[in-house]
């Protein structure tokens, strides 16, 4: 097993970051890297299969993923687009493959439904990377094929569903999946799978909240972090035993914990996992590929990835004239979704079990799906290039008036001081997404309608999945000095675009924030002394005006000693003659200063002008 790990790990290594810089995407990476260590080329690794049922796993948790950012608010903005769009690719791309295959290869109508269902999906991971690497994501095309992908994602768990209804036998009787149910009678079977349903939902909307509250108290990550696997693992392992789709499951829990306030540490802990299993999953297919069979019918083959790339471009083409797309955004999205997807394989998988269809016809549609992602970024290449040599075309996806700009703020910390600065940042229109630490300040300020999300803002992916890489400024007004210090290096180094400003708990914690480069800060409880000086100047007997105004020259002062001394500071000795020398002067600069309004008052009262 050790060796076998050392194998796949060691593919990856070498060929992903090959491939992704040549631009064909991690995904395609990982499936070189199969094709290198299987039997045509090194013959490292033997039969995949067993190690594919677990690497499937990772298609479980990425549709965990998938539900978590199904936001009600998100479906509604592109409600036409997924729903329309997305609905009228899929249906029409199956059925155009459906006949191609029920009348001119001559398959079964249940084989020719489940390839069409199949190859009418495209690859998310290979399109959402490469339209947002190359910065095409924002633009008209990138967020439909979005909105494609996205209700393709939501497809795949009624197509799960459905293919054992294909699973016919010679006797004409359904063939059902090993279950603790089956035996039972389809009425039992079905108010038990919705009985499941239901509980799922039920458990990720009213206990697995307070749960995590619990687990989050502990300030033990790893825990939270066993705890989401524990979710996900329990939930794929119920909905199996009851014969449905492990996936279907995860998905419900993902949707129903997507307002929750854990979505994002979720995200962040889930991710590695979920990156990981694909990526081993991908290796897998890769390996699998039968290239014997590949030369054997290699023609056949050839004009199948062929007769898929030039049907799904024709119905997506068509489609955007629909839908009135730009000639030059309607090409960029034909090319984009023109492949088959990385859901195919597991539907592939699920297609032989179930005998729908022969091992022949699943090792042949796996080459078909494999070599046209192969194909993928080849296309999307081909379209850059055409872009680069189009100036005009350049000018109109590139114009920097076709992106809006982001209002995106990041605020770490929502204790007194980060609330302050919260409310201030919505009451001018700002989009605030809230970090915070403490479970039960959440609770607390969730009540009152603010949506604050759980987790540790000095851990990269939670930022990533705050959306660091497209916000504008990250205000971190968190009390901990250390970790403030810890967050701003982590920003320096992986969202150098991002604002920084923070919060400085006193004078050393500033001059540290200084010495990173951080000039945007305020010390937490400095303004505040001000004010209260202020007025005690008041009730000693010194009027409203001579009272603000040796405020702010003490203010002004101050903060220009800060600069000016934050060099020396780790000096003990001359900072403190530095320091002291300064005093000093703002005592003469305040006394010359009374004197003077002194002197002008009482001019004034002589009229001495």
């Amino acid at each position: 097993m050790l060796e076998l790990s050392v194998v796949y790990l060691a593919a990856a290594i070498v060929a992903v970051p090959i491939a992704k810089r040549l631009g064909l995407g991690s995904v395609l990476g990982y499936l070189l890297a199969g094709i290198l260590i299987g039997p045509f080329f090194l013959s490292l690794v033997g039969d995949q299969t067993e190690v594919m049922h677990f690497a499937e796993f990772g298609v479980v948790m990425m549709l965990f993923l998938v539900g978590l950012e199904l936001q009600p608010s998100r479906l509604w903005k592109l409600r036409r687009s997924i729903i329309g769009l997305g609905g009228l690719q899929l249906g029409l791309s199956t059925l155009v493959i459906f006949i191609v295959c029920f009348y001119f290869l001559l398959l079964s109508w249940q084989a020719s439904l489940a390839i069409g269902l199949m190859l009418a999906l495209s690859s998310t991971a290979i399109v959402l990377q490469t339209l947002t690497e190359k910065g095409w994501i924002k633009q008209e095309a990138g967020q439909n094929s979005f909105s494609v992908l996205l209700f393709q994602d939501i497809a795949v768990i009624p197509i799960l569903a459905l293919l054992p209804l294909l699973a016919l036998g010679d006797s004409g009787t359904i063939k059902h999946t090993e279950s603790l149910i089956d035996g039972f009678p389809i009425i039992f079977q079905v108010l038990m799978s919705l009985m499941v349903i239901a509980l799922i939902v039920f458990f990720g909307k009213f206990i697995a909240g307070p749960v995590f509250r619990y687990i989050a108290e502990t300030r033990l990550r790893e825990i939270f972090t066993v705890f989401a696997l524990f979710l996900v693992i329990a939930i794929a392992l119920l909905m199996q035993k009851i014969g449905l789709s492990p996936a279907l499951g995860t998905f419900l829990a993902g949707v129903v914990l997507a307002e929750s306030e854990f979505r994002h540490e979720l995200e962040a802990d889930i991710e590695p996992f979920k990156g990981l299993l694909l990526g081993l999953f991908f290796i897998t297919v890769g390996a699998s590929i039968d290239f014997s069979l590949l030369f054997e019918y290699f023609l056949l083959v050839l004009t199948c990835v062929i007769a898929l790339i030039v049907v799904k471009a024709g119905v997506l083409f068509v489609l955007g004239s629909v839908f009135k797309l730009e000639n030059k955004q309607k090409l960029l999205f034909t090319l984009a979704l023109a492949q088959g997807g990385e859901f195919a394989f597991v539907l592939l998988s699920l297609t032989g079990s179930l005998s729908i269809l022969s091992p022949e016809q699943v090792h042949l549609t796996t080459l078909v799906v494999a070599i046209s992602m192969l194909l993928a970024p080849i296309l999307l290449l081909g379209y850059e290039f055409f872009e680069k040599r189009d100036q005009s075309l350049k000018d109109e996806f590139d114009g920097p008036d076709q992106i809006e700009a982001s209002k995106n703020v990041i605020v770490a910390g929502y204790g007194r001081f980060g609330q302050v600065v919260s409310r201030l940042l919505k009451t001018q229109g700002y989009q605030v997404s809230i970090l915070d630490h403490s479970p039960t300040q959440i609770e607390m300020v969730r009540r009152f309608g603010s949506k604050v999300f759980y987790g540790d803002a000095a851990r990269f992916d939670l930022l990533a999945a705050s959306g660091a890489a497209d916000a504008q400024l990250l205000v971190i007004a968190i009390d901990d000095p250390a970790k403030t210090l810890n967050i701003i290096e982590l920003c320096q180094k992986y969202f150098p675009h991002l604002k920084l400003a923070a919060r400085a708990t006193d004078r050393r914690h500033a001059y540290e924030l200084i010495r990173l480069g951080v000039t945007d800060f305020r010390r937490e409880t400095f303004d505040s002394a001000i004010h209260l000086g202020v007025d005690a100047l008041q009730m000693l007997g010194n009027s409203e005006t001579a009272s603000k105004r040796a405020g702010e020259l003490f203010k002004q002062y101050d903060e220009d000693s800060l600069e000016s001394l934050s060099h020396l500071w780790g000096d003990d000795q001359s900072y403190g003659v530095a320091f002291k020398q300064r005093l000093e002067d703002l005592t003469q600069v305040l006394e010359e200063d009374r004197k003077q309004q002194d002197k002008l008052n009482a001019c004034n009262g002589d009229d001495c002008a």
